[in-house]
């Protein structure tokens, strides 16, 4: 491998559970990668320490040293100040207040930082690499716990005024309902991990009230939380009560979708996290939903499709940034 001056790129995907660090020459292939929890009950310093001896650890290893690196980039939960590399206390990282990341590892190796919120990176690292190759308009949508999007026009990123572009979970849908986004009946509280989770808790809650079988009555009378992973098990094993959840949540995000495609008409909707993992379970209900709500034109244009890079997203997001976005 030439590890001469410039050559390398540094990605580190900063997560509330665990954190990554890793290096490429022609990404999205890594050379190297660590991986450890992040921990932020304890504050940033041990992350940017293991982060930093990470990518020196990595250097050493390839025969390298800090000279070889062209730049570094680093992917991170919002909010954040993208110009300046400060990360200001995000949900998932409720002890990382104003962080000035950029200017710390700047001054540790001598190259220049960017920093991106991971939902935006994401939507590049599937545009160049993933799902969304080969369109000029698409909408990422980060499924998971929460729900955010990045997207894309004219093959370009698109940030917004403040950087804050995508922020879907927060659109109402409903007055009442799961709360996600600090707002009842939010997008993020209908279609999402954290939301379906509140669907199946009143769901399973009816169900025994009304002595309807579910396998997800045990979790339930435990007193345990019932997660989304809960949910497509069920689900897949054929438990109504659990199919009905998904069902719901299906619905709720084709109203997303259709929204979406009415205010944007992209080519291709992207989805990551639990539409990777559930596939027509839910996509099936959300593109029902989204043909019938949204313009026919841009309804029938759009691809609604699960995302591509996996598990691997946040290493190829990562590496979108030290690349330039």
């Amino acid at each position: 491998m030439n590890t001469s001056e410039g050559k390398l790129l540094v990605g580190i995907d900063i997560g509330g559970t665990k954190t990554a660090v890793l290096l490429s020459s022609t990404p999205p292939e890594v050379i190297a990668r660590k991986e450890f929890a992040t921990r932020p009950a304890q504050g940033p310093e041990r992350a940017l320490e293991l982060i930093k001896s990470g990518i020196h650890e990595m250097l050493a290893e390839q025969g390298a040293d800090s000279t070889a690196i062209a730049r570094l980039g680093v992917s991170c939960g919002g909010p954040l100040d993208r110009v300046q590399g400060i990360i200001q206390s995000p949900p998932n990282l409720p002890t990382w207040d104003d962080v000035p990341i950029k200017a710390l590892l700047e001054r540790e190796f001598q190259a220049e930082c960017l920093i991106e919120n991971d939902a935006n990176a994401g939507a590049v690292a599937e545009h160049r690499f993933g799902a969304g190759k080969g369109c000029q308009n698409m909408v990422f949508l980060t499924m998971g716990t929460g729900l955010g999007a990045g997207v894309i026009t004219d093959g370009r990123l698109y940030r917004g005024t403040n950087d804050l572009a995508g922020e879907v979970g927060h659109l109402r849908l409903t007055r009442t309902g799961p709360i996600g986004h600090n707002k009842k009946g939010s997008a993020e509280g209908w279609a999402s991990g954290g939301g379906m989770a509140q669907v199946a808790q009143h769901a399973v809650a009816a169900a025994l009230k009304k002595k309807r079988p579910t396998r997800l009555a045990k979790l339930y009378r435990s007193g345990g939380p019932i997660t989304a992973k809960d949910i497509g098990v069920a689900a897949r094993q054929g438990d109504k009560v659990a199919r009905a959840v998904l069902e719901t949540t299906g619905e709720k995000l084709g109203e997303v979708l259709a929204i979406l495609v009415d205010l944007l008409n992209p080519d291709r909707i992207v989805i990551g996290g639990l539409a990777m993992r559930l596939g027509d379970l839910l996509l099936e209900p959300a593109r029902r939903i989204m043909r019938r709500e949204a313009l026919e034109l841009p309804a029938r244009t759009c691809q609604i499709i699960p995302a591509e890079l996996g598990e691997s997203i946040g290493d190829a997001a990562a590496l979108c940034i030290a690349m330039g976005i």
